[in-house]
């Protein structure tokens, strides 16, 4: 009887260099793509696996490796495109017991393809009884052991006859969860910083047609100053934009990193192997036509996800916006929109590409900066969980904000957002999902659950984009509160007195207003906001300055900063009803660090000021470890649940 394949153990991994690859168990058919493999093994591999020279597989051996049976006898093996590239085997010694090895191609050792494997290898086992992997290992062989001590698990070893026999206990640990997570944090990282500084792009699509999508995306790579080269591919046309163009990706004569796509849906599967026989990293796919269209849509997506995978690529998209990063040294931008925010630490994520060029256009409006930007589309591969984890080592990025339609993986979702948000905020504004997506309703999660989930992971969520950036912007530019305590400086009684009303509204302590009347110029300005700012009693301070005459702008503007210079308190103004960064309220650098944020009016600086508060108090408090608890009776507590839903609204 064949033994059954468990094709559950399947799964898409990305490796230590932001690669990707198939994991899956190995098959009969898999012969051939065996011998091929052990033909390009070096002859040290081979030596360090058999403990001798074996310059081929016999048919014997072949057929052994080969067919398993999936319990006593497992092998795994990792592939990009149709290649093997590693593979790593388990065979039952006694109760509990099995002996490991492993085997990793020679040009892709070093890319973190052995421990992925072994994690994997390590749950197969445990589902089938296995406790401990015994692995004999030559001495010299200091990758493989290295690989086997830094996975977590609890490790001995001894020395007997020229040989190293280490034992791994397979219950898993602390240590070998946290090995895990940090590895997967460090790939899925690295593979986002791959499509964000590449060194060449090529835009696959990019016709003479004035307006084409392909078209729009080259001529704004150009206009960006990319720093790299960029390359037109098109199949009929020699030049594009003035820039000579190639018949296909593999015609290009240099390397290309990122291709962005803009072809037709049922295209797009051969351009990414197309690109994947050159070499690209990653690919950006502008093209419409897939999951928001509908099941055949749908299906199409799933296939250009499995292919990209399969073959080691990355993707933004379909039918997104694209990409951007404005470090001079990249000048990224990979979009549809013309206009992209200058240079700032807020990394910006957004599902649509639909709202994406409007997006961007309210950012550049308001004077604030970006350090990155991304806009996942369908996000049939790079989600928002990539950026997250990509932001939270990149040091260029300081604030980060979400526009989320859906939350495709809320457990991973919300554990990576409660370590992250504890050094940078986040902030998301979340809509009611679309069709490519899970809403939340779709999750079973009313929006009353997702408001609570995303409070106890500490992000800042607001009800709209108007909102997004207006907490935005103060994070970006202004320091924490360490209270609610807020100062009012004004020249107008009446606003001074509708901001502390939307004060105590919105839980925030006010002091009473100091109104410094209507005529108050730079001098009582400085020295009204100096003197509250001086207070044990104000964590943080609203100044209004709307003079009824045209006033010294400049000059008051001036006198805002240097008192606000320096103190570890946030200042935020209603300067004149500007709505954003005012030129004069903005200090020079990339980050702007203490430029003084404006908004329209008094509420809206309130209320922004009010969700800073709330964060702050949140990152003040310790982090606890969830709590454990010893006994759990899911299906009782399920009952209770159910029955209580039906018997209450």
């Amino acid at each position: 009887m064949e033994a059954q394949y468990p094709a559950h153990w399947e799964a898409d991994v990305v490796l230590a260099d932001g690669g990707t690859a198939h994991v899956r168990p190995i098959r009969p058919a898999d012969a051939d793509r065996l011998r091929s493999f052990y033909s390009r093994l070096s002859d040290e591999s081979i030596y360090f696996r058999f403990f001798g020279p074996r310059p081929r597989l016999s048919d014997r051996d072949v057929e052994r490796f080969t067919n398993v049976d999936y319990v006593n006898r497992v092998a795994l093996i990792a592939t990009i495109g149709t290649e093997m590239v590693a593979v790593i085997r388990y065979d039952r010694t006694g109760p509990g017991e099995a002996e490991v090895a492993f085997l990793v191609e020679d040009a892709h050792q070093g890319r973190g393809v052995a421990s992925v494997l072994l994690e994997h290898l390590a749950a197969t086992a445990r589902e089938h009884g296995i406790e401990r992997f015994i692995a004999d290992v030559l001495p010299a062989n200091m990758r493989m052991m290295g690989v086997l001590r830094q996975a977590g698990y609890t490790a001995q070893s001894q020395f007997a006859d020229g040989v190293v026999r280490m034992t791994l206990d397979l219950t898993p640990t602390e240590t070998s969860a946290e090995v895990t997570a940090a590895r997967e944090h460090r790939a899925e990282s690295r593979s986002i910083a791959r499509l964000l500084t590449p060194g060449s792009v090529a835009v696959i699509g990019a016709s003479r047609e004035p307006g084409g999508v392909g078209q729009t995306v080259l001529r704004h790579l150009l206009a960006a100053d990319f720093t790299g080269p960029v390359y037109p591919v098109h199949r009929e046309v020699r030049a594009v934009a003035g820039v000579r163009a190639y018949p296909s990706v593999t015609a290009i004569d240099g390397d290309v990193d990122l291709a962005v796509v803009a072809v037709p849906a049922e295209s797009v599967i051969d351009v990414v192997k197309e690109c994947a026989e050159k070499g690209v990293h990653g690919l950006v796919v502008v093209s419409s036509g897939f999951g928001e269209t509908g099941a055949p849509g749908r299906a199409r997506q799933d296939e250009l996800a499995r292919i990209a995978r399969s073959y080691g690529l990355r993707v933004v998209g379909p039918n997104c916006l694209g990409i951007a990063n404005t470090d001079p040294a990249v000048r990224l931008n990979a979009t549809l929109a013309a206009t992209v925010p200058g240079q700032g630490r807020v990394g910006f994520f957004s599902q649509s590409g639909a709202l994406g060029t409007a997006l961007l256009q309210r950012v550049a409006q308001r004077g604030m900066g970006i350090s990155s930007f991304v806009s996942a589309g369908n996000r049939a591969d790079v989600s928002g969980n990539d950026l997250l984890q990509y932001w939270e080592e990149d040091d260029a990025t300081e604030v980060i904000l979400l526009y989320l339609e859906s939350l495709g993986n809320p457990r991973k979702f919300t554990r990576l957002a409660r370590r992250i948000a504890r050094c940078k905020p986040i902030v998301v504004v979340k809509s009611g999902g679309t069709p490519s997506g899970h809403s939340a309703e779709e999750l079973g999660l009313p929006d009353s659950a997702v408001s609570s989930l995303f409070a106890q992971a500490g992000l800042i969520r607001v009800d709209d984009l108007i909102q997004l950036f207006d907490v935005g912007q103060l994070l970006a530019y202004q320091p924490l509160p360490a209270g609610p305590r807020v100062a009012l400086v004004t020249n107008s009684d009446a606003l001074g007195l509708l901001a502390a009303d939307v004060c105590r509204a919105a839980g925030l302590e006010p002091r009473p207003p100091v109104n410094l009347g209507p005529a108050a110029g730079a001098a009582e300005f400085g020295t009204g906001l100096a003197g509250e700012l001086a207070s044990p009693d104000v964590d943080a301070a609203v100044v209004i300055y709307m003079p009824p005459l045209p006033g010294d702008t400049e000059a008051v503007a001036a006198e805002l900063l240097r008192v606000s210079k320096d103190v570890p308190k946030p200042v935020v103004t209603t300067f004149r009803g500007h709505l954003g960064m005012h030129p004069a309220l903005r200090l020079e650098g990339v980050s702007g660090r203490g430029s003084i944020p404006s908004y329209a009016a008094p509420e809206e600086a309130v209320r922004a000021l009010a969700h800073v508060v709330r964060y702050a108090t949140w990152r003040a408090q310790p982090a606890l470890p969830p709590q454990e608890l010893d006994v759990i009776d899911t299906d009782r507590a399920g009952t209770l649940v159910h029955t209580l839903l039906a018997a209450g609204p």
